[in-house]
């Protein structure tokens, strides 16, 4: 049955969304018909949907719609698409994070969650259907076919654009016509064979070559008496094969033919078969499904899904130590054993068992033989003979088979049933990859809420809600890991005096916690030490250095430092771990420890302090060299402190990617340096980051790193440090908007570098101290002290202060009206800005040059300009950190286009930059409103000069309701200024 309401959101039941694709594209949430738009948009979502597999890429997403014609504009049309399939498609209180389109990753993803495909229930009818028809209810097959049928309303995805569109639509196609055949066979099984003739005429006339189909029909002419015309049939479609492919009839139509002429009424009416009875008990040896298993439900239901009838299925779950794998598949397996009517199975292969040892194939062999009553097999000792044996036995039976903690794929392929429709289930701590697994299923820890219902279970639920906060607080400490969920209930089972609080509070080191988490003979350390021990020495040091990581996340190149190996030994020794469990992979290339595992890892690393110092210091180095290597500082920027040598980054650009990488992650590398006494790399690292964090828009990262160093700041041997950090966070304060913060800690520096004579740090703080007397109007105070900052900064050969002067001096002299002397600035930072082939401070240079071009009327010359800084913005590293940039300079070039008169490209323009706009988390840029303003601004003068007066007010009266808009009084003058110019006279 569908479903029409979805998840609770807000206190309300949320409608759930559907979308049909087996027909025209058709979108609707709960009973309310949804507009996806024009059909190039349309292939778009059903590019998004349709592509399960995580992100579509926005290389993706342009050839699947596009093909080999993209549209100019490139990226910048994708975002226009998924602005109004957005505001199409989901609720109205939905934001960026909540929305069924996600952006990230360099694409976007469709949330799948809460959403109904008639794909979906398509491929269940289909599922059903066929189960039905292997085991002999053709009534049941034929319900289900024609139920499937019913779900086409015409050609699927019709008229949709695009290469992706085309191949689904071809596929949907062909799948409608495997259904069409199923459907007909189990009507011509059922003694109906009448029903299907005209059909089968129409279907084999569309495909006459179709030798499957054509033996279809034969076998129902032949049914209502009409044995002519079915050899007829046979003859044409002989002569036609050979007449078109030079080719004769296959064997399976050539047999059909055969038994239409000895009128084999068994083999062309379908006699039903019969099984042999088995003189035989059927076993279930399945232990009790113990345990509970909250938070599980959809890896249970992949389990428990339907598997091909003909092959032997295999499912493997994976996972680290105490993860609830044997729990979750015992579940299943119970939840499956009505399905095996030969039997259900269930060995322990004791792979991490502390005191049995680990079976033999040859051992679980006899074993499962003397199950299925064959004792013959006592007397085989050869590997070889009982796995035949084994096969022979298990031939023709259907059995679910349960092998649980196993060790390698070489331990489980001998096991393996031969019986066509048995299934497997096996658990493991290593991923079984040498395997052919129809399913593989890596088991996480628990979520937040599922570890809460699962200690809540287990402490009683009076006695938990007394105390949420501290039940959230001991999931946390478990890292949802159901043993150690359940070794903490168990103590407070015992323990009926202690609060939840209480034994929080005893788990807040990782010594404590380890050791809090130990119960009888279950233990969370001895279970991670089972799987450490059968390491080999090299992933057993590699494991150890996981532990000296001051992030969670580590990947090929710290690991490499820390191990004094190459990239790709180290990156051998990662994946080693992720296959016992050892490590998860998040993302590609990226690695990280499950929480209570990094702390065994830490106590691991503590019994080789020998490892420490160097691993410390190669790490430390890593962050400080690609901290360096990216700043837009240069080379010059750093004077202190040891500079990128043989740093494994081939450019600023490859150093820029590690560090996205790295995300949020960045301040506790300072932190980390700064505990372990390292002032200095503390320091320069924060210093470092600066430039990278604050282009990035990262700046709480930013100001945690440079407060985290300015503590240890006076005992850096560095005396550099101290102004430095602190004009790094006046620089934050700035973009921030907090001018005053800014003009103390550039007060302070500046104060510093005097008495260290230091001209380059002064000319820093000097350049930050004009920069706020600009922002705040009073350009005439910013012009020497920025002249002052050019002058030290050209002694100091610091280049890109330089060039940084020289554009703060250019707006002061714009905005006394000093147009030419501003030209000449810009154009002089533009010069440096090349020497450094950065793309942030060339496109920064264009845009101040065009925006001078733009104030004198210029317009030709501003579009030249801001179209040479957008293309730059567009090709760097990473485009999704320069939205804002890019939205700015969309929409000053909309403004130059109405100023050449191009109104229909400026008013697109426009629009293009408040799709941008809205891909900017309000939370990260500080200038989201005034940037919204300005745009919207910009877009009701277009629609003003347009003569769309209508348009142009309802635009400056947005802009006039942004959130703080009287706070920027620049641009709420002009949107009452535009508004009160297009009111009606």
């Amino acid at each position: 049955m569908r479903g029409s309401q979805g998840t609770a959101t807000g206190g309300r039941v949320l409608e759930r969304l559907r979308i049909e694709v087996l027909g025209p594209v058709s979108v609707r949430r709960g009973t309310t018909s949804l507009d996806a738009g024009p059909l190039r948009r349309q292939a778009v979502l059903v590019a998004l949907v349709l592509r399960r597999r995580g992100p579509v890429s926005y290389e993706q997403l342009l050839d699947d719609v596009w093909g080999t014609h993209p549209p100019e504009t490139g990226h910048r049309v994708l975002p226009s698409y998924v602005f109004a399939l957005r505001k199409a498609l989901d609720p109205r209180e939905a934001g960026p994070k909540t929305s069924v389109i996600r952006s990230g990753g360099g694409g976007y993803r469709f949330v799948l969650d809460n959403l109904e495909l008639d794909t979906a229930e398509l491929e269940a009818h289909a599922q059903a259907a066929r189960r039905a028809k292997d085991t002999g209810d053709l009534a049941t097959a034929t319900d289900r076919f024609t139920a499937a049928l019913a779900l086409f309303r015409g050609e699927p995805l019709a008229g949709l654009p695009g290469p992706f569109a085309q191949g689904e639509r071809r596929l949907l196609m062909e799948r409608r016509g495997v259904l069409q055949a199923g459907r007909l066979e189990c009507l011509v099984g059922l003694g109906r064979a009448g029903d299907t003739l005209d059909e089968l005429a129409t279907l084999t006339a569309a495909d006459p070559l179709n030798e499957p189909l054509l033996g279809l029909r034969m076998r129902a002419l032949y049914a209502v008496e009409r044995q002519d015309e079915a050899l007829k049939a046979f003859a044409a479609m002989r002569a036609r094969l050979a007449d078109e492919l030079g080719v004769d009839p296959g064997k399976q139509l050539q047999r059909v033919h055969e038994a239409v002429l000895r009128r084999d009424d068994a083999f062309l009416l379908g006699a039903p078969p019969t099984r042999p009875a088995r003189p035989r008990r059927v076993v279930n040896d399945l232990p009790g499904a113990f345990g509970n298993i909250e938070g599980r439900t959809h890896e249970l239901s992949l389990l428990t899904a339907p598997i091909p009838p003909d092959t032997v299925s295999i499912a493997t779950v994976d996972g680290t130590a105490g993860v609830g794998k044997t729990t979750l598949i015992l579940q299943a397996a119970h939840q499956l054993r009505t399905d095996y009517p030969d039997g259900c199975l269930y060995v322990d292969l004791r792979a991490h068992s502390q005191d049995r040892q680990s079976l033999t194939p040859q051992r679980v062999l006899r074993r499962l033989l003397r199950s299925l009553g064959e004792p013959s097999s006592e007397v085989l000792s050869d590997l070889d003979e009982l796995t035949a044996a084994w096969r022979t036995a298990t031939s023709s039976l259907r059995l679910l088979l349960v092998l649980d903690d196993v060790a390698s794929a070489r331990q489980a392929a001998p096991l393996l049933p031969a019986g066509p429709g048995s299934h497997v289930l096996i658990t493991g701590r290593r991923r079984l990859v040498e395997l052919d697994a129809d399913q593989r299923i890596t088991l996480e820890p628990l979520a937040s809420s599922g570890a809460v219902a699962l200690l809540r279970h287990l402490v009683g639920k009076d006695r938990a809600d007394r105390e949420p906060k501290a039940m959230r607080e001991l999931a946390r400490l478990c890292d949802g890991l159901p043993l150690a969920l359940r070794i903490v209930g168990a103590r407070l089972q015992t323990r009926p005096t202690w609060t939840p609080a209480f034994l929080a509070e005893r788990m807040v080191s990782d010594e404590s916690r380890l050791a809090e988490l130990s119960a009888g003979d279950r233990s969370v350390e001895a279970a991670f030490s089972l799987s450490y021990d059968q390491l080999p020495h090299q992933l057993q040091r590699g494991f150890r250095v996981l532990g000296l990581t001051p992030t969670a996340e580590v990947d090929k190149l710290a690991s490499a430092a820390m191990l004094g190996c190459s990239p790709a030994e180290a990156e051998e020794v990662l994946e080693g771990l992720v296959d016992v469990s050892l490590l998860q992979q998040p993302s590609p290339g990226r690695y990280r420890p499950h929480d209570l595992v990094r702390a065994h890892a830490r106590r691991l690393a503590r019994t080789a302090p020998e490892e420490e110092p160097p691993a410390r210091t190669a790490l430390l180095r890593l962050y400080l060299d690609a901290g360096r290597t990216t700043s837009d500082w240069g080379p010059g920027g750093f004077p202190t402190g040891p500079n990128p040598v043989n740093a494994p980054f081939t450019d600023w650009r490859d150093a820029e990617r590690w560090l996205d990488a790295a995300g949020t992650e960045l301040p506790d590398v300072v932190a980390h340096a700064a505990a372990l006494g390292e002032a200095d790399y503390a320091c320069w690292i924060a210093e470092a980051l600066t430039d990278y964090l604050l282009r990035r828009g990262h700046f709480h990262e930013c100001r945690t790193a440079l407060e985290t160093a300015l503590t240890c700041a006076d005992q850096a041997t560095d005396r550099r440090m101290a102004p430095t950090l602190r004009t790094g966070m006046g620089m934050i304060d700035i973009y921030q908007g907090r001018y005053t913060e800014g003009q103390t800690w550039f007060t302070t520096a500046l104060q510093i570098s005097r008495q260290n004579e230091d001209e380059r740090e002064e000319g820093r703080a000097l350049a930050g101290l004009g920069a706020v007397a600009l922002i705040s109007g009073r350009g005439e105070e910013a012009i020497p002290q920025l002249t002052t900052t050019l002058s030290f900064a050209e002694r100091a050969g610091d280049r890109w202060l330089a060039g940084m002067s020289l554009s703060l001096l250019g707006r002061a002299h714009q905005l006394q009206g000093r147009t030419e002397a501003a030209l000449d600035c810009f154009g002089l930072a533009y010069t440096y800005a090349e020497t450094s082939g950065r793309p942030s401070l060339l496109s920064r240079a264009l845009y101040c040059i065009g925006d001078v071009h733009l104030s004198l009327g210029r317009h030709r010359e501003a579009r030249g300009m801001f179209r040479r800084a957008l293309d730059l913005v567009t090709q760097s590293a990473d485009q999704s950190a320069d939205i804002a940039e890019q939205a700015l300079l969309l929409a000053r070039l909309g403004t130059a286009q109405e100023g050449i008169g191009d109104l229909d490209n400026a008013l697109s323009l426009h629009h293009e930059a408040l799709a941008a706009h809205e891909l900017l988390d309000p939370l990260k840029e500080p200038q989201y409103n005034r940037l919204e303003m300005d745009i919207r601004c910009r877009l009701g003068q277009t629609y003003a000069t347009a003569g769309r007066l209508g348009e142009a007010r309802e635009q400056f009266r947005a802009a006039l309701t942004v959130p703080g808009a009287e706070a920027h009084t620049f641009e709420y003058a002009r949107a009452e200024a535009g508004l009160a110019a297009c009111q009606p006279t």
